[in-house]
């Protein structure tokens, strides 16, 4: 009897019509914008059939969008500033609108490279990026009369708020050094390939969430050591970046160990992660810093 009701069962189950399998929505996945000089970044998971999304503007930090809902095949983003994107997904693009009052912006977003790469065997010798004399290998960034970028006993030393300063060559993987002069209440970042900033700042605790602090990749990754704040010391530096895998040293202190930056950060020159990319260091936002020592070295 068990036999004839287990043999029942089977046809029944093989004659039942096959539930569709639920599709992963277009959306979901890392996307790079390039919109004008400046980058944006979306990235979208979905659990449960909802569509979690976090917006990373072309300035300030990665946040997370709460009111993104779907129309049809839309996707309507309300973002901060009265500024709505509203898009729609074919293969490895999303593209849209960036509306703000009556204006819009043409949008086109690629999916993010995976950047999976193994960690080199061999580096070379680390190589100076600053001769300590002048600012060959640097220049300021937009309007050269804002630059105050000089060089002052074998520093380069931002005298006063003003232009950004950026590296003349590029690179892709690489260990870098530099020390840093942190002055009280200042604020800036090094831009590793023109698109993730290393947070510099000595800020009051009030003013900044622990992943917008020194030692931060800016809005993404939190440090995972706070040290004891200083101002007006060296801060020393180590950075490895392969792929998207990056560890920072502090002061001798490991604050991210192999931790994987999902996407660019505000700021980034370009949204283009698979190609090589300039150091940058902000100059935009305080004036006082010093930088020296700077090197890197890539992989043999």
């Amino acid at each position: 009897m068990r036999q004839f009701f287990s043999a029942l069962a089977l046809v029944a189950a093989l004659a039942a019509p096959a539930l569709p399998m639920q599709q992963a929505s277009p959306f979901a996945g890392r996307w790079n914008f390039n919109i004008g000089a400046r980058a944006a970044w979306l990235g979208i998971t979905e659990k449960a059939g909802v569509l979690d999304v976090w917006y990373q503007p072309t300035g300030g930090n990665v946040y997370q969008v709460k009111d993104a809902k779907l129309d049809g095949g839309k996707l309507i983003l309300p973002l901060n500033g009265n500024t709505t994107w509203e898009l729609t997904a074919a293969k490895d693009q999303i593209k849209g609108w960036q509306k703000r009052g009556q204006a819009s912006i043409e949008l086109t977003g690629n999916r993010a490279p995976a950047l999976s790469r193994p960690m080199p065997k061999a580096w070379t010798t680390p190589e100076a990026l600053f001769n300590g004399k002048d600012l060959t290998g640097w220049e300021p960034m937009g309007n050269p009369a804002n630059s105050h970028w000089t060089v002052q006993d074998g520093m380069i030393v931002n005298t006063a708020k003003g232009a950004n300063l950026k590296s003349t060559r590029k690179f892709n993987d690489m260990k870098l050094h530099f020390e840093v002069f942190v002055p009280d209440h200042c604020n800036s970042g090094f831009y590793l390939r023109g698109r993730y900033e290393v947070q510099i700042e000595s800020e009051p605790l009030t003013g900044n969430p622990p992943e917008r602090r020194i030692g931060s990749i800016y809005g993404r990754l939190t440090p995972a050591v706070e040290l004891p704040r200083k101002t007006d010391v060296w801060e020393v530096f180590d950075v490895t970046l392969v792929g998207r895998t990056l560890t920072v040293v502090r002061n001798g202190v490991t604050l991210h160990d192999k931790k994987e930056i999902e996407g660019i950060t505000g700021g980034a020159l370009d949204s283009n992660e698979a190609e090589p990319g300039p150091f940058y260091i902000q100059g935009d936002h305080t004036g006082g810093l010093k930088f020296r020592n700077i090197t890197v070295s890539v992989p043999k």
